[in-house]
């Protein structure tokens, strides 16, 4: 059985999209980020730490997949905004910039832990305050990394992109599936020894 740890809609339509078979149980931790704290190692610590909570809830054998996104820009980590004031201030940084999206990825089953962290440079058109009022009204900004959906209104923010789009989204496919196929041959392998 695989258990995605995450309460995502996106994440959950995502792995539906590739045909990946799961059920969903989310289980909660401290998403702080530690002083000094690399965007990268951030999302990274954050993912294993999610599928180790759910793997201590879980059966042995089940397969567990977490993840977490971030925005950075400059170095700075953009969670999710608070408030209005919150998601104009994320929006002014990112206004006519480009910025990076990580993922990091983790699956497990057991003890055993494989993760890895996907990084995609995203492009955003310079934003007026009316576009930012709008956006906001729209209610879509809500508990997104860096304030915005990809896959929803602000796409019409967004010229390029350079690497993963389901990265952006919330759940780097490719790479995630890989991790489940070397999670699956090393398991399949070791019970052969």
């Amino acid at each position: 059985m695989i258990i995605l740890a995450s309460g995502s809609p996106r994440r959950r339509e995502l792995l539906q999209q590739v045909g990946v078979d799961f059920e969903v149980k989310v289980f909660e931790i401290d998403e702080s980020a530690l002083p000094h704290e690399a965007p990268m190692a951030y999302v990274q610590r954050l993912a294993e730490s999610k599928a180790r909570a759910a793997q201590a809830h879980l059966p042995a054998d089940c397969i567990v997949i977490a993840a977490d996104t971030t925005v950075t820009i400059n170095g700075q980590i953009l969670g999710k905004p608070v408030d209005q004031a919150d998601a104009f201030a994320m929006w002014r940084l990112l206004s006519g910039q480009t910025h990076q999206v990580y993922t990091g990825v983790a699956v497990s089953r057991g003890e055993r832990v494989l993760s890895c962290v996907v990084a995609t440079a995203v492009q955003m058109l310079p934003l007026s305050e009316a576009q930012m009022q709008a956006y906001w009204d729209s209610g879509e900004p809500l508990g997104k990394a860096g304030g915005y959906a990809i896959q929803g209104r602000a796409a019409a923010f967004i010229p390029r992109i350079d690497g993963s789009y389901s990265n952006v989204v919330g759940l780097p496919l490719v790479e995630t599936l890989q991790l489940l196929q070397q999670l699956q041959t090393t398991d399949t392998a070791s019970a052969a020894d």
